[in-house]
This record gives C-alpha cells, sequence and structure tokens, in this order.
C-alpha cells in the first residue's frame, strides 16, 4: 500500500464573472475566466488497512455529510466499488465562503490523490464528470489548469495567463451563493465575448455581475474594495466568485513590501495577502491521462 501523499489545494480568482443566461432548470449559465493562485489548503490522504473513510480533525461545525473531502472520497469509493480506506487531514487557509474555492479545491485534490493512491487509474474526464457532482467549480480544479469557462462551470478551455501578482482580501463575512443567484436585482443578460476577446484586452472586461448585489447584501464587500482602490492607486479591485473576497492585479512596480506592511492592519478579522498566479495546479500530473 502506498505512502501518505500530501497535496496543495489552490485557490482561484475569477477575473471577470459573466451571467449571460439561464436555462429552464434555474441553473444560471456564466463566462468567466479562472486563475490558480498560491493560496493553497493542504491535503493529506494517508492509506489505511480499514474499510473506511476517517476525517482526521474535522473543520468545527462541518458535519461529515457537508464535508467535501469526506463525500469526495465516499463518491469515488462508491463509484469504484472499492473496499480501500483512508485517513484524510486538511489543513484550511483559504476562508471559507470567500468565492475562492477552496472547498471545491479541497474536493478535486481528495479525487486526483485517492485516483493515485488507490489505484484506480480514471482519466481526467472521469474525475471531472464526478467532480461536477459535488460542485460547479470542482471539474476545474480537476482540469488543473487556468480556464476559460462557460456553461454552468462544465465547459473549460485551456487559457495561456500571464504571471503576475495579485493582491487578495477577505472581509471576514461569507456570502450564501444561493443568496447572491436567487435576487432578482441580478445581472442575466451580460452579453458574451471570446477567448480572443478577452486576452485582447483582459482589462475591459474586468467586471464581476455578482458584485451589485453582494454590495447590498454584505457592506464590507465595498470596504474591502474602497481599501484597495485607496490603497493601490491605480488598480482595478472586483471581486471573486460569488464573493465575499476582493482582489487586484498588481503593476510589477508596486512596493509589495510596503503593501505587506499595510496588510497587517486591516480591520480585525480581515485576511489579506499578496499571491501569486500559477499555471497548473500542484496535483495536475498525478491524474493518468490514458
Amino acid at each position: 500500500m502506498s505512502n501518505a501523499l500530501e497535496l496543495h489545494c489552490p485557490a482561484k480568482l475569477n477575473l471577470f464573472l459573466h451571467i449571460i443566461g439561464r436555462r429552464e432548470d434555474g441553473y444560471h449559465l456564466l463566462q468567466s475566466v479562472f486563475q490558480l493562485i498560491d493560496w493553497c489548503d493542504v491535503l493529506t490522504l494517508n492509506p489505511i488497512p480499514e474499510h473506511e473513510i476517517r476525517r482526521i480533525n474535522p473543520i468545527p461545525g462541518v458535519p461529515p455529510e457537508h464535508d467535501l473531502v469526506v463525500r469526495a472520497a465516499q463518491l469515488l469509493k462508491d463509484f469504484c466499488k472499492t473496499d480501500q480506506g483512508v485517513e484524510i487531514g486538511l489543513k484550511k487557509t483559504i476562508p471559507m465562503g470567500a468565492g475562492l474555492g477552496g472547498g471545491s479545491s479541497d474536493a478535486a485534490s481528495t479525487l486526483i490523490g485517492l485516483n493515485m493512491l488507490w489505484d484506480l487509474h480514471l482519466d481526467i474526464s472521469t474525475l471531472c464528470q464526478l467532480g461536477l457532482k459535488l460542485g460547479a467549480d470542482v471539474p476545474f480544479f480537476i482540469f488543473g489548469q487556468n480556464a476559460f469557462v462557460e456553461g454552468v462551470g462544465e465547459k473549460l478551455q485551456p487559457i495561456s495567463l500571464e504571471t503576475q501578482d495579485f493582491v487578495v482580501i477577505f472581509p471576514n463575512q461569507g456570502i450564501a451563493t444561493a443568496q447572491i443567484f436567487q435576487d432578482p436585482q441580478l445581472t442575466r443578460d451580460h452579453a458574451p465575448i471570446t477567448i480572443d476577446r478577452f486576452l485582447a484586452s483582459p482589462r475591459s472586461y474586468q467586471s464581476n455581475d455578482c458584485q451589485a448585489v453582494a454590495v447590498q447584501k454584505c457592506p464590507e464587500v465595498k470596504q474591502a474594495l474602497d481599501w484597495i482602490y485607496k490603497t493601490v492607486p491605480g488598480s482595478a479591485p472586483c471581486m471573486s466568485g460569488s464573493g465575499s473576497s476582493v482582489f487586484a492585479a498588481l503593476d510589477p512596480k508596486t512596493d509589495t513590501a510596503n503593501l505587506e506592511n499595510l496588510l497587517q492592519n486591516l480591520p480585525k478579522g480581515w485576511i489579506g495577502r499578496i499571491v501569486r498566479g500559477l499555471n497548473k495546479n500542484p496535483a495536475y500530473n498525478l491524474i493518468s491521462s490514458d
């Protein structure tokens, strides 16, 4: 049996998020660019002889039936009809309810890691189909590359992005995704764009159709946006996903040392980081492409 496996589970930013329609079943049709960043949770998978899924150090207030890493492991175990067991540990650093995809990334890494540890040899397509059962963002993290995203989040095309740094702030208030997407004031008719149009002028399309609703429901989002406007002159801050984290790309000439110092004096409970974009999920090469 293989030794324990440690995986870094990266967060993501929505460089833009446009809602271009709605399906008859109520799901919203999106366009977005997902950018991986080096803000990571750390997942540990340790094979055990017992035929069970054992979670160590569970997240307070999150029961096993709602814990995405437990659900991912059970989904894979049932799909492959394997009797193998695993002990799962997770060190969380990505805030929950922040629009950074931390839970989805953790679930994706669980599927990727157990696929290898349990010698299941499932390919990316199959893992993505399983991941979609857990959440719309999970296939992206299994896909493992920066992507132009469409549909409800399941249509992924690789996109080449310049490596750059971002400032990201979580104002210590989560927003339920359902609250945003059920709001009658939400924009649902944004004109579609193409990858080429985005790449020709990325900053022109940097907007988030969820942001206006989120600001109304969570004033801290507006406060975080204002903090970046004032602290990083010339930046164009934007909310990520359905919130509540906000971010801005940093100019190469930005005094990051000074910015780091300023981030230490955010309002109580806020979390701020300077992060770097990634080209691939660190777990990407663990997936069989057969």
